[in-house]
C-alpha cells in the first residue's frame, strides 16, 4: 500500500510537471498561475502545492529534468579516461544534446521555455543563478577534456583549456538559442551538427 501511494504521488507529480510545461509554453512563465497548471493537470490546487511550494520550485523541477541528464552525459565522457580523442568526446557531447532536442519534444519545449518564455526576475532570479551554476559545471567538465587533449598534444591552438572550454560553452549556448528559435528549420537546425564539427575541428592539430 505504501509503495502504491508513493507511485501514485510520483505519477501525479510528473503530471503536474507535464501540465506546467504545456501552460508555460503557451502563456509564458510569468503569466502562468498555479491554478492554471492545476486545471491543465486535472488536479486540485492543493495537490499542486503539496508537491511544489511555489511556481519557482515547479519551474526548477521542470528545468532539472533536462539539465541533469546533460551533466550526466558529460560525466560519462569524463569517465572514458583512456579515450584517444578527448576533443572528439566534446563534439559527441554537443551533438548528443542536439539529438536530444530533435528526439524529445519535452526537452525541446523545456529549452524553448527557458530561453524564450521566461523572464528571470523576482522569485525566478534564483533559477537564473542555478542555471549559471550548471553552465559553469559543464564548462569545467569540458575544460578537463581539453586538458587531456593538451596532454596528448592534440590541440592546434595555444589558448589554455580554460579559455577553450569557455569559448565552446559560449559557442554552443548561442547555437542552442538560435536552434530553439529556428522553428521553420530554415537557418540553424539543419546545420547544427556541421557547425559543431567545424568548431571542434578548428581545435585539432
Amino acid at each position: 500500500m505504501v509503495r502504491q501511494t508513493k507511485e501514485n504521488a510520483e505519477i501525479t507529480r510528473q503530471r503536474i510537471i507535464d501540465a506546467a510545461r504545456k501552460v508555460f509554453l503557451s502563456r509564458g512563465v510569468s503569466r502562468t498561475s498555479m491554478e492554471q497548471i492545476a486545471a491543465e493537470a486535472r488536479v486540485t490546487r492543493g495537490a499542486v502545492y503539496w508537491h511544489f511550494s511555489n511556481k519557482t520550485e515547479l519551474f526548477g523541477a521542470l528545468r532539472e529534468q533536462v539539465i541533469l541528464p546533460l551533466i550526466d552525459r558529460m560525466d560519462d565522457s569524463l569517465l572514458i579516461e583512456n579515450n584517444d580523442d578527448p576533443i572528439g568526446q566534446i563534439g559527441k557531447f554537443l551533438s548528443a544534446t542536439i539529438d536530444a532536442l530533435n528526439d524529445s519534444s519535452d526537452t525541446r519545449q523545456t529549452f524553448e521555455i527557458m530561453m524564450v518564455k521566461c523572464e528571470y526576475v523576482d522569485d525566478l532570479s534564483v533559477v537564473l543563478e542555478q542555471t549559471l551554476s550548471n553552465c559553469e559545471r559543464i564548462t569545467k567538465k569540458i575544460e578537463q577534456l581539453y586538458e587531456r587533449a593538451k596532454t596528448k598534444g592534440q590541440l592546434k591552438t595555444i589558448d589554455s583549456p580554460a579559455i577553450l572550454s569557455m569559448d565552446t560553452h559560449l559557442f554552443f549556448s548561442g547555437l542552442i538559442h538560435l536552434w530553439v528559435k529556428d522553428l521553420d528549420h530554415k537557418h540553424y537546425r539543419n546545420q547544427a551538427k556541421d557547425l559543431i564539427n567545424n568548431h571542434i575541428n578548428l581545435r585539432r592539430k
